[in-house]
């Protein structure tokens, strides 16, 4: 049967930062040392990013409503709170982000209701609560109490594509079933400022957003593009455990992204995508330039450089990516569905173009996933795996943070 991702939709916090702006903060800090004060600049500069987005109203200069927590505007000082102080934070503000996204997505999915909504999955690295934010997803929706509910977490920037794969072999199981898939991460809860070379490379990648797809096998008229979800494979690469992992510290979450990641990645591109082209033996016999878009998870700069070069990609194939990478930086699991919302909401040569989308988390685990772009049709037609949807951001829906409710 065909199964379809019939919308996807993406929200952001309200305070966007200049990159420029943040990295001198951090060159700034007191207390750097030598090699810090030599890498934030090169880290920052070379990031790829303009801007990225917080839910920390105090990044945005905004006054807190009593002494700050996460940055001292009028020192321009980082602070280090722990972790407790960050999670608190993140029980508070990503039940909005959560919601809105899936409301946005929901709105925009044509011929499909809240009463149709049978299952949902959430995503999330950066924080714990409960009842967790697939409860409030739920809720803030006015969902069936009833609908089947899953949350992944902690799985890094891949769990994307874990969470699609689970929601198409839903729908394959359950032919009625429809599917709401969402992704939200407060990556800028846990940064930190230090002369480590990967605390560098994080706080000069990550930002917030979040991202939602409602995803069925049911038959639906379309009048815009939808994507056919053909397959998903899930590729351990033989070294790197070492050099991406993602650990609770007493000050927030540590994130470790050693400088050696794009070159694993270069190493073992080619092997990791074997399985997931082996489901398409006419696409294994074609340069990979000739699979007309690449949904590629914009982990760093140097990472899609190095996917660009090994698989001699033309270079308008990684501006999705690329511009992802520039708008919002490193969302962690919410960034592949910015990426291929970019691809989606772009015009199209002509129905049936193939995307192949990666993702590359802890382990280092590569997930990666073939899906088809269709152009607006009546009823779906079966193919050869499975199809999906994107339209314009409708306006936000104002959901209050969890501790307000």
């Amino acid at each position: 049967m065909t199964v379809a991702l019939r919308s996807l939709e993406v929200a952001l916090p309200g305070v966007a930062l200049a990159q420029d702006d943040v990295r001198d903060v951090f060159a700034a800090q007191p207390g750097l040392g030598r090699l810090g004060t030599r890498l934030v600049p090169a880290a920052f500069n070379a990031s790829g990013i303009d801007r990225r987005h917080t839910v920390l109203g105090e990044w945005g200069r905004a006054e807190p409503a009593g002494e700050p927590v996460f940055f001292d505007a009028r020192t321009l000082r980082i602070l280090n709170p722990s972790t407790g102080i960050r999670n608190g934070v993140y029980a508070q503000e990503a039940t909005g982000l959560f919601v809105r996204a899936a409301a946005r997505a929901l709105a925009a999915c044509e011929g499909v209701e809240a009463a149709d909504i049978t299952h949902v999955i959430t995503v999330s690295c950066t924080g714990f609560y409960a009842p967790g934010p697939d409860y409030h997803v739920v809720r803030g929706l006015g969902l069936d109490p009833a609908v089947q509910r899953y949350h992944l977490g902690f799985m890094g920037c891949y769990a994307a594509f874990p969470a699609l794969r689970q929601a198409k072999s839903i729908c394959e199981a359950t032919p009625e079933a429809t599917v709401l898939v969402v992704c939200a991460e407060l990556c800028t809860l846990h940064v930190r400022t230090s002369d480590d070379p990967d605390t560098i490379v994080a706080s000069s990648l990550f930002g917030d957003g979040a991202a939602a797809a409602v995803v069925t096998g049911r038959e639906l008229d379309s009048t815009r593009a939808v994507l056919q979800l053909d397959h998903f494979e899930t590729v351990l690469t033989p070294t790197g455990e070492e050099a991406m992992a993602w650990n609770i510290g007493d000050n927030g979450f540590e994130m470790v992204l050693g400088a050696y990641v794009p070159h694993i990645i270069d190493g073992h591109i080619v092997e990791a995508l074997a399985p997931l082209l082996a489901h398409d033996p006419g696409l294994l016999a074609r340069p990979y330039s000739e699979i007309e878009h690449w949904a590629i998870h914009p982990g760093g700069r140097s990472i899609l450089d190095k996917v660009e070069g090994k698989l001699a990609l033309r270079p308008e194939q990684l501006v999705p990516s690329r511009e992802t990478l520039r708008d919002y930086g490193n969302m962690s699991s919410a960034t592949v569905l910015f990426v291929l919302k970019h691809i989606l909401d772009g015009p199209s040569a002509a129905s049936g173009e193939r995307i192949c989308g990666m993702a590359f988390g802890p382990g280092l685990t590569v997930e990666s996933a073939l899906m088809t772009k269709l152009g607006a049709t009546g009823a779906l037609v079966p193919a050869v795996g499975d199809r999906a949807a994107v339209g314009d951001v409708p306006e936000a829906l104002d959901t209050g943070s969890r501790a307000g409710r």
